[in-house]
């Protein structure tokens, strides 16, 4: 009864290395080379999870601090008509952003034909200008006048928030 026992112990043994052979990927024959060799995996594995959380934390840490930042984009409408698509997203927002911003059109001689503003917790803006009147305009120029008028106005909310 004893040896009964044994045996089938023994081949449960042996199939749960087996089984651990193929998951370890184990060219291995001996009991205890497999078990040096899922070893060995168990450590690799481990290695590749703290490498994984490490990336993981830098691209939070990116993310997070790229987010903090505003970002505008600027093309030029086809059609020679001197128009502009601008997208602008800040995930933080501040009183009279959307002003500011339609006034920096407003001073590079651009009217604003179509816009989609949100000014929640942050700042969305799609706008369609156009009728460009002035001359030299071209998208960086509009770039730069939009993060201009989002520096301005985030500078004369920080100075509010210390009053």
């Amino acid at each position: 009864m004893m040896s009964r026992e044994r045996k089938k112990q023994a081949a449960a043994l042996q199939e749960k290395l087996k089984i651990l052979r193929s998951i370890t990927h184990s060219h291995a024959l001996s009991n205890t080379s497999i078990i040096m060799d899922a070893s060995a995996y168990i450590k690799e594995l481990k290695q590749k999870v703290v490498r994984l959380n490490q990336e993981i934390a830098c691209a939070q840490d990116a993310l997070r601090h790229s987010s903090s930042y505003p970002t505008v984009t600027v093309e030029t409408l086809v059609g020679g008509h001197g128009g502009f698509l601008i997208n602008v997203f800040s995930d933080k927002s501040c009183p009279g952003l959307l002003v500011s911003v339609l006034e920096a059109f407003d001073e590079l001689g651009l009217s604003v034909l179509q816009a989609t503003a949100s000014c929640a917790d942050s700042f969305r803006l799609e706008a369609v200008g156009g009728e460009n009147v002035a001359e030299n305009v071209d998208e960086h120029v509009v770039k730069q006048a939009v993060l201009q008028a989002i520096r301005s106005c985030s500078e004369s909310g920080s100075e509010h928030d210390e009053e």
